[in-house]
């Protein structure tokens, strides 16, 4: 078949309907991220395998997950060569690819089994397939259009969407959990399956790519060509190169220590609960967890208030109320309240409008760190900040249930006998109780210490925009008005005679 009558290179209208389409992918990307945090870890301890291993799973195969991240994108952009890449689009190939992988391997984590060298197999293929998938699928806004609204409309949808997919993974366990059924992590995992891979699909048949024109493959090809020594030195000087920009290692760090502090609540959480919370059933973890639908509504008030009160009020804000309802948790058990469902119930919604604040905002901050760099190096290095922040979610994401599972066995939790309330030593209550609070609390309480010290916000970013754009007009650094000089060096941390060199630099 012709390229040009190829339905993956022949481009059609953008509407609200087709970002919906386009973004349906992230039910899977938002879905999967807190099936590692917040199911895996409890489905594994429930097998009788022992917490430190339980832990390494997901530790061990996120690192694998960066690594071939790392690499994955080059692949896909020299893919056009190939006739594989020719017929079926250079990403939509691996999106195909990926996907029948998925739907083949991931029901088969859900089985039975003792051994857990299988579990990391079976999760460690699982994560190259969802890397290949979204990889290739984060790319297509670029694909599909150059303007700058259109590509809006395909990517605004994603937010919303990875926050339904949460939803719906808590909800569709927390359903089959209740039924008492011996198997539902497996039919859990196979509905998961039949979700996503839909979603997957209607992406997939609902985007395209850029067409290979002789002019865009010429683009292509004069692209610089680096030897895998060149690309991986030029990697590690890019990536490195952004840890100079003031406002973007606050950023990171503030990001890395909430969204870790999440993990280690949804990691612990189900232990928590069914180890010592008396009068509980085992389905209260996963009910608590689908309040996350309450994540939504708080991420429509955050897009309001991100313009009226900006990051630094956010951050505050979420952060202050999950520590509250941490401390809320840890007095049910505590002061030994008899059937405390409603309470924790309460709770867990307050947790859950915090959760949707935390993940809302830094990526909703992200869109501005470009621009601090620009005025640093003249460059346009949106994608290279957008991997570091990647690459080290991905390789931070499972410290949280390494570290659980390191923590657990050290306070003696034996995951064959004490997933239940009567079986839990009270000793060991007070243990899990411990790195259920400190955890959490402690990486939150850290990242609202520094988001106190953040400047970047709509004004700042005001400011620093009119002074870029006067800078690009051709005018003189000796011109800097003291408001935009004070800006420009509180963001950047470097005295404004080192910025907006005479040469782009790195």
């Amino acid at each position: 078949m012709k390229k040009e009558n190829n339905w993956v290179y022949q481009a059609k209208p953008i509407n609200i309907r087709r970002g919906i389409a386009y973004g349906l992918t992230d039910l899977m990307g938002g879905g999967w991220n807190n099936i590692v945090s917040g199911v895996i870890f409890a489905f594994v301890l429930s097998q009788g395998i022992g917490p430190i291993l339980a832990g390494a799973i997901t530790g061990i195969g996120r690192i694998f997950d960066a690594l071939f991240s790392l690499f994955f994108g080059s692949i896909t952009d020299n893919f056009y060569r190939t006739k594989l890449g020719k017929r079926f689009g250079r990403r939509h190939f691996f999106i195909l690819l990926g996907g029948i992988i998925f739907a083949l391997i991931f029901p088969a984590f859900w089985i039975r089994y003792d051994d857990w060298r299988y579990y990391l197999i079976v999760y460690i293929v699982i994560e190259l397939a969802i890397a290949m998938i979204l990889i290739s699928w984060e790319t297509l806004p670029t694909e599909m259009t150059n303007d700058y609204k259109l590509r809006t409309i395909l990517s605004g949808s994603r937010m919303f969407i990875s926050a339904t997919g949460t939803a719906i993974v808590f909800i569709v366990l927390a359903i089959l959990k209740h039924t008492q059924n011996p198997d539902a992590y497996l039919v859990t995992g196979i509905i998961w399956t039949i979700i996503f891979v839909v979603a997957i699909f209607i992406s997939y048949r609902s985007t395209w790519e850029r067409p290979l024109t002789p002019e865009f493959i010429k683009e292509l090809e004069n692209r610089p060509k680096l030897t895998m020594g060149q690309f991986i030195k030029q990697m590690v000087v890019d990536f490195f190169s952004t840890f100079k920009n003031k406002a973007f290692r606050q950023h990171l760090f503030i990001y890395l220590l909430s969204f870790t502090g999440k993990d280690f609540y949804s990691t612990m959480l189900p232990v928590f609960i069914l180890s010592c919370v008396q009068g509980v059933g085992s389905d209260l973890p996963w009910t608590l967890q689908a309040l996350s639908i309450f994540g939504i509504l708080s991420t429509l008030a955050a897009t309001k208030l991100m313009i009226t009160r900006g990051p630094r009020y956010l951050y505050v804000m979420s952060y202050t109320t999950i520590i509250i309802t941490m401390i809320g948790y840890v007095l049910v058990w505590f002061m030994d309240i008899s059937n405390p469902v409603e309470i924790l119930i309460v709770i867990s919604v307050f947790y859950q409008l915090a959760r949707g604040i935390l993940e809302f905002t830094p990526w909703n901050v992200f869109p501005f760190i470009p621009d601090v760099d620009r005025i640093m190096t003249r460059g346009d290095r949106a994608g290279i900040y957008a991997a570091v922040m990647t690459f080290f979610r991905k390789s931070t994401g499972a410290v949280a249930s390494w570290a659980a599972g390191i923590l657990l066995a050290m306070v003696g939790f034996d995951s064959k006998t004490m997933l239940n309330f009567a079986s839990t030593p009270h000793g060991v209550q007070v243990g899990i109780s411990l790195i259920f609070f400190v955890g959490p609390v402690v990486l939150i309480l850290v990242a609202l210490i520094l988001s106190r010290k953040f400047k970047l916000n709509k004004h700042t970013h005001e400011i620093l925009k009119n002074e870029l754009a006067r800078l690009d007009e051709g005018g003189s650094k000796k011109d800097v008005s003291p408001e935009a000089k004070e800006v420009a060096e509180e963001l950047t941390g470097w005295s404004y005679d080192k910025l907006w060199p005479s040469k782009a630099r790195i």
